[in-house]
């Protein structure tokens, strides 16, 4: 793991630029990374991001419980704990409101992965975990069935939830997956109907790169 203090900093500038990019408002949306075999750190609950500073993340343990730092960690840590227990390739969450994303879901739109091969090559298949009440035991029973073959889900309501190796993995992909809804989109309007997917033997050569890539 990286120095605590480095990954802090990193944390901070993240939900500074969830903020900036219009991914988060306010106090929504909350961001986590490992920082050892059995502690993680995430942010506190009911705190803007534009006002966090390293110093105001929490530090907990595999449980969930408080062992550093001053508040309540965010109501949402379920979910990330419920990420982090089944895979431990898993070291950074990002959980956001991204506009778009959370708008599809509003319609009930899945995310066509299979039509970008940025996505595709990046991120993969972009599953829409069920309508859950946001803060409760819901939230991490209803994303249970994706965690392990996925790397991002949709919150039916509520958002999107990127995991990677690192900080800046976990952001990365959730940029991506606002900037590909947000070209699904125009084309959509541009061909007044869904674009189609591309060709399996397409998809079957971009799997192949992924596995030289990100082996």
């Amino acid at each position: 793991m990286r120095e605590e203090t480095a990954l802090r900093s990193e944390l901070v500038a993240i939900c500074r630029k969830l903020e900036r990019k219009g991914l988060i408002a306010s106090a929504d949306g909350n961001v986590s990374c490992r920082v050892g075999a059995d502690r993680l750190l995430i942010t506190p609950s009911g705190k803007p991001k534009t006002d966090l500073e390293p110093r105001d993340l929490i530090g907990v343990n595999a449980l969930g419980e408080r062992v550093s730092g001053h508040g309540r960690p965010s109501s949402e840590i379920h979910m990330h704990l419920a990420v982090y227990a089944q895979r431990s390739d898993v070291s950074a969450i990002v959980h956001a409101h991204p506009p778009l994303l959370t708008a599809m879901t509003l319609a009930g739109q899945p995310f066509r992965a299979d039509i970008l091969p940025e996505v595709w090559l990046t991120v993969g298949t972009v599953p829409t975990a069920p309508y859950a009440t946001p803060s409760t035991s819901e939230v991490p029973d209803s994303i249970a069935p994706f965690i392990a073959d996925h790397h991002a889900i949709l919150l039916e309501r509520h958002g999107s939830l990127t995991f990677g190796r690192t900080l800046g993995e976990a952001y990365r992909r959730l940029e991506i997956l606002e900037h590909a809804a947000h070209t699904l989109f125009y084309a959509l309007l541009i061909g007044g109907c869904p674009p189609p997917a591309m060709p399996d033997k397409d998809r079957e050569k971009l799997d192949q790169v992924r596995k030289k890539l990100f082996a």
